[in-house]
């Protein structure tokens, strides 16, 4: 017994449109109800995704097209999460490749678009967004094409069939000219171009657990395909690690199978489908659920290694426990623990002391959603700046580079180029597409630390930036760090209006009056490098005389409020970032001013 059955990977850059399209998917194909309301970008299920735009993890969904069932997986398209689409990939048989139709093909396009060649996939090439007043659909697919030629594609992958699309109204053509208000030329060419699974349905039931979701009734859910074999409810199924070793044995006590947005209750999983089971605690992402006929493990390749560190520790501030109900060493270490086993691109080690924890990832924004996660469970704890993670090649220290593309208007592009490359980038092409330059640049990752605020101001926020990893190489020598020094709060106390007023001549406050400081927190940004200790909560001495000028009618400078990617970016390496379920703030790691020139004296000495 088989199926008609397609499993698919929607791949792109970010904000390409690949959420939008799966919406119009699902709604066309009759997964809705007709009067069932739906919210746009309906896989973008967590509150971090909704806010920021993007996809964080991959999504698992079903629709069916004229009797042929379509597995659909949206993956993220950020750099940072592309641990996510790596180990997505290897559950499909194909991919569509979603180009926006006037930026072309940027670094995460490439990135996923290599793993997607190497597994030898034969890409479907969607050029989206065609309605853009700026859309040049023919350049970008012959830049599509020459990306294919530099990936080293064979002649059949060169060979990939072209649609063009608007997602957003769900529409897709098979040439430019066509009249069409519908996506029927996309499923036709899914179900025409891309392979159905090999379905081996003679053989001991296998399959690669390449995602795991949690669920309050039933615990952790396996999901993964179907490589060989039938599953049935109830079958006998040995859990083995990706090394072989048997970890568990047991029951499936319950199997899914994806329709639509939902995950349906099932009494047998076939060869080549995708599907979820139920019934082991101990599964992690990587491992295989086999018979207990033929206990051998699915060969797993790791993903890559991360590229950046931060360390994660117990918040020991003056107003530590305030805010937060999870603050000890053991609830962030299970809290960690935890991200480990569904992140798969995320590594944690512990250090020397116990209340520190070495978080890896594979960028500033992978660790920033983490952070923000935690943040809102209700964890309270603090990090420190990012650092890059350096390896030995050949007897030589090596440090990951990153390719960087920068669209930014020509009135400024000569001072991000003059910033980069202060930053040790190296510029590897400039093209003038009308009133802006593209800038490519491969620069360490190191150097892009703090780099995007900068370019912000720089470009007066016009800037828009696009960064991928690219290879180890060489150490590239010392970047300038920080160029503005921090104002640091004296004592502790509220901020007040008065003491403000008589200091904003020093730099950009962070801080406001009435907020609560404490001796060694940063309260803002010097107008000079090095830092300086402020007195932040003086209060105005009480005298008999009425003065001349009230309190009220005192003029301070608006506060600068930082996000967490903003804050992040800006701590240097003798501060910490205190983050808790209300307030973020910057830190010294020695509070005290005379405990912060002892520890300079030592390292000068060193």
């Amino acid at each position: 017994m088989t199926q008609d059955i397609r499993n698919i990977a929607i791949i792109a850059h970010v904000d390409h449109g690949k959420t939008t399209l799966v919406d119009q998917m699902l709604r066309q194909s009759g997964t809705f109800r007709e009067n069932q309301l739906v919210a746009e970008r309906v896989m973008d299920s967590g509150d971090l995704e909704k806010e920021k735009g993007i996809t964080i993890s991959s999504k698992n969904t079903a629709i069916n097209w004229k009797g042929t069932k379509i597995n659909i997986v949206d993956t993220p398209g950020h750099a940072d999460f592309g641990g996510e689409v790596e180990r997505i990939l290897k559950m499909v048989n194909g991919v569509i490749l979603l180009v926006d139709a006037a930026e072309g093909p940027l670094p995460q396009t490439k990135f996923v678009l290599r793993k997607s060649l190497a597994l030898g996939y034969k890409p479907i090439v969607l050029i989206n967004k065609i309605d853009r007043s700026d859309a040049r659909p023919d350049e970008v697919l012959n830049m599509v094409f020459d990306l294919f030629v530099s990936l080293d594609a064979d002649d059949e992958q060169l060979d990939f069939p072209v649609l063009y699309a608007i997602a957003i109204n769900g529409i897709a053509k098979t040439n430019l000219e066509d009249e069409n208000d519908n996506l029927t030329p996309l499923f036709d060419k899914i179900v025409e171009h891309i392979p159905s699974p090999e379905q081996i349905v003679d053989a001991p039931f296998k399959m690669l657990v390449s995602n795991v979701d949690w669920n309050d009734y039933v615990g952790r859910i396996a999901v993964g395909r179907v490589e060989q074999g039938t599953i049935k409810t109830n079958q006998e199924i040995v859990l083995l690690d990706r090394k072989g070793k048997q970890k568990a044995k047991g029951k499936a006590t319950k199997l899914y199978t994806f329709n639509g947005l939902t995950r349906e209750p099932v009494d047998e999983a076939l060869a080549g489908d995708i599907f979820a089971m139920a019934g082991y605690d101990a599964v992690e992402i990587g491992d295989t659920l086999t018979d207990i006929s033929d206990p051998t493990a699915i060969e797993y390749f790791d993903i890559d290694q991360p590229t950046m560190a931060m360390y994660f520790r117990v918040n020991n501030s003056p107003f530590a426990g305030r805010e937060g109900d999870y603050v000890t060493s053991n609830m962030i270490k299970d809290r960690l623990n935890k991200e480990i086993r569904t992140n798969v691109s995320i590594r944690v080690e512990p250090t020397d002391n116990p209340d520190v924890f070495r978080v890896a990832g594979r960028g500033e924004l992978q660790l920033s959603i983490l952070i923000e996660t935690m943040r809102r469970e209700g964890f309270e704890f603090a990090v420190s700046r990012p650092e890059v993670l350096f390896r030995e090649i050949d007897g030589d220290l090596h440090e990951p580079f990153e390719e960087v593309v920068i669209d930014v208007s020509t009135d400024y592009s000569n001072k991000v180029i003059d910033n980069l490359q202060k930053r040790k980038g190296i510029m590897t092409s400039m093209v003038q597409e009308g009133e802006n330059n593209r800038i490519e640049f491969k620069v360490p990752s190191r150097g892009l630390i703090g780099f995007r605020g900068e370019m912000l101001t720089e470009t007066r926020g016009t800037g828009i930036m696009h960064q991928q990893f690219n290879e180890y190489g060489p150490y590239a020598g010392e970047i300038p760090g920080r160029t503005r020094g921090a104002l640091i709060s004296l004592e502790q106390g509220d901020v007040t209006p008065y003491a403000l007023e008589g200091l904003q001549d020093r730099g950009q406050f962070i801080v406001e009056p009435g907020d609560p400081v404490y001796m060694g927190q940063v309260v803002g940004v010097n107008n000079r490098a090095d830092d300086m200790v402020i007195n932040v909560v003086k209060k105005k001495n009480l005298t008999n005389h009425r003065a001349t000028q009230t309190s009220d009618s005192v003029k301070i400078s608006q506060a600068k409020r930082m996000s967490l990617e903003q804050s992040i970016e800006f701590i240097d390496r003798d501060e910490l970032l205190e983050v808790t379920p209300k307030s973020l703030r910057i830190r010294k790691l020695y509070l005290d001013h005379n405990d912060r020139k002892r520890a300079e004296k030592k390292k000068e000495l060193v």
